[in-house]
């Protein structure tokens, strides 16, 4: 099962009609009070790379998976809006709750707004507990276009993703840094078509649109690999075990490779 802890989601879209979708219940709901906000065309944009239907015109990795969404972006319509950010202590009672609704792995595409020391603590702790639990968990690395890691990127258990184009090489503005580039993974983040709430589509770039091309590839591995455990699930797509790293900037996701070490074991 997937976790979405992003915007809320337009769960009546059309293209995730049939969608295994269920709620877990936090200050904000699941579904969209207004279409057109930033947190809903978000939220909607990503849900439907991970698991729209075959034949939508987004990605649709795993259209089978279980989809759970965990809303912590809060909506706002017109124009001084800006895009949705979440507080340290909101992403870690959100992944605190998708371990226990039973998630098997976390799609995290959130900026974090200004943090204390304590409440990054806090989100130290849900990343170890996921850890301990084997829960995977995925995070965008961030579109400032700088080095260096956040809260979330450099906790040794997340696989952090940069963006890359369509020859593999890293967009502009990707976050890299050492903690990224040894664990992380690049993935396709240059006008990706997905989901948009209503009928149109919405094209977007930015590492918020990569994270989930790893998350949906590892749900799509782990339905065919029941009984492999979140390690050697993690093992295999991030190829850890095949090369030492030294750039900051990391491997671009190879799905057959791991699906091929996956069947060797």
């Amino acid at each position: 099962m997937i976790c979405l802890i992003d915007g809320p989601v337009a769960t009546d879209h059309r293209d995730l009609a049939g969608t295994k979708i269920r709620d877990i219940q936090g200050k904000n709901k699941t579904g969209c009070s207004y279409l057109d906000s930033l947190a809903c065309l978000h939220g909607t944009y990503v849900a439907g790379i991970l698991s729209a239907r075959r034949g939508s015109v987004a990605p649709a990795i795993c259209p089978g998976c279980t989809l759970m969404v965990r809303p912590i972006f809060t909506e706002c319509t017109g124009s001084k809006c800006t895009m949705p950010t979440a507080t340290a202590e909101e992403l870690a009672s959100a992944i605190n709750d998708a371990i226990a609704a039973g998630a098997n792995v976390i799609n995290v595409s959130a900026a974090l707004g200004q943090s204390s020391p304590q409440s990054e603590r806090r989100v130290q702790d849900a990343l170890d507990y996921a850890s301990r639990a084997g829960v995977l968990v995925v995070a965008a690395s961030g579109n400032q276009g700088a080095v260096g890691s956040s809260p979330v990127t450099r906790h040794p258990w997340v696989i952090a993703v940069i963006g890359c184009d369509l020859q593999g090489r890293p967009t502009a503005e990707s976050n890299m840094g050492r903690s990224i580039g040894t664990r992380g993974l690049a993935a396709p983040a240059e006008n990706i078509t997905s989901l948009g709430p209503g009928d149109k589509p919405l094209t977007s770039s930015g590492t918020s649109a990569a994270a989930p091309f790893v998350t949906g590839t590892i749900a799509l591995l782990w339905s065919e690999f029941r009984g492999v455990g979140a390690a050697r699930i993690r093992q295999a797509v991030t190829q850890s075990e095949n090369r030492s790293r030294r750039s900051i900037a990391p491997p671009v996701l190879d799905a057959w490779t791991a699906r091929e070490a996956l069947a060797q074991r």
